[in-house]
């Protein structure tokens, strides 16, 4: 079991360039990171800034170009896509500014489904514990609700029960309330808190919101590809 004191994401000279039409484009620099097991982490920045690429890599979800990432001590440049993918199904949840649910699933299909993927489980206890979770997030009556039967808010609070169904380790979170409104937004982003901190995840929060990242245990802000603070 890892202490809150050990790092769970290491990050060494980290870097990723993309080619356009006018040549080679860096959108990372050389970030050094490393964020311990339990904490919070806000990465700060402005839009284009590239801190959203920098959650990507952290997960494993893009290459980097040159640099290292150790995700709960797996190095990810060593690991091949469903290397990575598998390290994230077990370990990792998201939460996304555009929900990213299944528009064909139910609420309950949708929170159950990363138990599917992960196997190990009955479908009957993997629809127990999804159920549970939406009974957590104020949902209990929707389970059978389509995501286009809820309000953003609703669905924002379906992703959340999706993201922590797994008892992930840690929980990566995009603009996790860039579609909703401010009292929605505040409302989601205190119930993300309060599930993180009952579940002794670490979170990550990609966000411009400085209030937001003000709630985090640490911030890191992010300036045309460079860590400034």
């Amino acid at each position: 079991m890892q202490k809150k004191s050990d790092p769970v994401i290491e990050v060494r000279g980290l870097c990723k360039r993309v080619k356009d039409a006018t040549g080679e484009l860096t959108i990372l620099d050389h970030i050094d990171l490393s964020i311990e097991a339990g904490s919070s982490v806000a990465i700060l920045g402005a839009s284009g800034s590239g801190k959203s690429t920098l959650l990507g890599l952290l997960a494993g979800l893009d290459s980097a170009t040159s640099g290292s990432v150790r995700l709960l001590g797996h190095e990810l440049t060593e690991l091949d896509e469903d290397q990575r993918a598998a390290l994230r199904s077990g370990a990792v949840g998201f939460v996304f500014q555009s929900f990213q649910l299944m528009p064909h699933l139910t609420s309950l299909e949708n929170v159950t489904l990363p138990l599917e993927l992960q196997g190990g489980m009955s479908a009957r206890e993997a629809a127990t514990r999804a159920r549970a979770l939406l009974e957590q997030v104020g949902l209990g009556k929707r389970t059978r609700h389509y995501p286009k039967l809820l309000s953003g808010g609703e669905q924002q609070r379906v992703a959340l029960a999706r993201a922590f169904v797994t008892h992930p380790a840690i929980l990566f979170a995009d603009e996790p309330t860039g579609s909703l409104d401010a009292a929605t937004g505040h409302a989601v982003i205190d119930l993300m808190f309060q599930m993180n901190r009952a579940n002794g995840a670490t979170l990550v929060l990609v966000t411009h919101d400085v209030e937001l990242a003000r709630r985090c245990d640490s911030t890191v802000t992010i300036e045309a590809g460079h860590l400034v603070a």
